[in-house]
This record gives C-alpha cells, structure tokens and sequence, in this order.
C-alpha cells in the first residue's frame, strides 16, 4: 500500500479538530494545483457541495484531497451514532493513480497509489468525525492509534471478508467498488478510466444509490 497518503492523510487530533473545524477548509487553491481531475458526486445530488482539504508531498505535489456533499458534518461521540439520520453527508476522496517514483530530492522512493490508498484515506476521514466521548485525553489517543491502525488493516486486504462488492456509476459507467459498514458510517473504494483512485465514506445517506463524476470547475467551489 502506498506510504505517502497515510502520511499526508488529516487524522484526528486529540481533540477531534483535524477535520472538523469548516473555517479550515475554505480554499481551493490547492484543488487548483492538482494534475488529476477532482470527482464529487454527479448531477443527481442536489445538496450543498463544500471544499474540504487536499494531502501533498514534501515537495508540494497535490496527490489527494476531498470534497463533501450533504450536511457538514461535526465531530460525534459514539454514543450518538444512533441519530445519524439527523446528519447527511458523503464525502468524495480523488486520489492520484501514481507508479512508485523517486522523491524530489532524489533520495528517497515513494510508493505507488492504489485502490488500497483511497481506501485508507476514506476510513480515517469517517474516523475524524466520530470520537468517543466519555473518554478522558490519553485513552482517545489510544482509541484513535487503534482505530487508524485498523483502518490501514482493512485497506490493505480490500478481498477480505470486511468488504463486499458494490457498482456504481461512474462518469456514467457502472464502476466496480469495495465496501464497508461499521458502526460509525460507511467506506468505499475503486478505479476510475481518469487516472485517479476514488474512496468516499458517509452517514446518514445510502452508498447504494450515489453515482461519482468529473467535477467540470473546482473553482466554482470557491465562492
């Protein structure tokens, strides 16, 4: 599995703030910088789009990043899972389809992206939107360490028991994905024909019925 989108990945802080604070997100400049193309869901959600943030090298490549659809979502204990209808969301992750490559400063190598890669990416962003609330700083480190660490587990062995298979459209065409529940929402993953990785996890709104496509101008997302 590929190293650099682990690493470049928004986990959780301590406080649950990585991704949770809509105040940080606000930009797209980085979106603007990608040489893949972006994908959010396609014509037929309706709902508020938001930009989220992008993942890059050392070197200021942009290899990743996200886009949210639905209701934005705050952090949740996990007590409160069970009124997750009250909050709707999906959010998109692109991935840049990358062979293993040599760092900018040449010496280094860093690992080729795969289908496992927006795997990972979307089970922690679902991660960072849950937290479990009565308990104290250290054991939340704990849980989080736990929780991401199984996360890259289940990323990694995308033909497990863990995931079913799942199609759906993709710029049109019926796309196959690898998918999960748990009890904190769900998680998908798969290939596009563009030359990017797609994942994208959510709550509160079916996968069954979501279709992925091209968004045609990021920069529409800045205003």
């Amino acid at each position: 599995m590929e190293t650099t989108s682990r690493v470049g990945a928004q986990a959780p802080t301590a406080d649950g703030t990585a991704q949770a604070v809509p105040t940080a997100r606000r930009t797209v400049d980085g979106y603007l910088l990608a040489p893949f193309p972006w994908y959010g869901l396609d014509e037929a959600f309706t709902g508020q789009r938001w930009l989220m943030q992008v993942g890059a090298t050392a070197d200021g490549a942009v290899e990743h990043g996200s886009i949210g659809h639905g209701d934005e979502p705050s952090v949740r204990a996990e007590g409160s899972l069970g009124n997750s209808d009250k909050e709707r969301f999906a959010v998109v992750v692109t991935v840049a389809a990358n062979p293993v490559r040599r760092t900018a400063d040449g010496t280094g190598v860093l690992e080729a992206t795969s289908v496992s890669s927006a795997a990972w990416l979307a089970g922690v962003g679902l991660l960072s939107f849950t937290w479990p609330g009565q308990m104290d700083h250290t054991l939340r480190d704990d849980w989080l360490d736990q929780q991401t660490e199984t996360a890259w587990v289940l990323a990694d062995d995308l033909e497990g028991s863990d995931w079913s298979t799942l199609s759906l459209p993709v710029d049109g065409v019926p796309t196959p994905f690898h998918y999960r529940e748990s009890e904190y929402g769900w998680v998908l993953a798969g290939s596009t024909k563009e030359g990017v990785h797609l994942g994208a996890y959510g709550r509160g709104m079916s996968a069954y019925g979501l279709g992925f496509s091209v968004i045609k101008d990021i920069g529409a997302y800045a205003s």
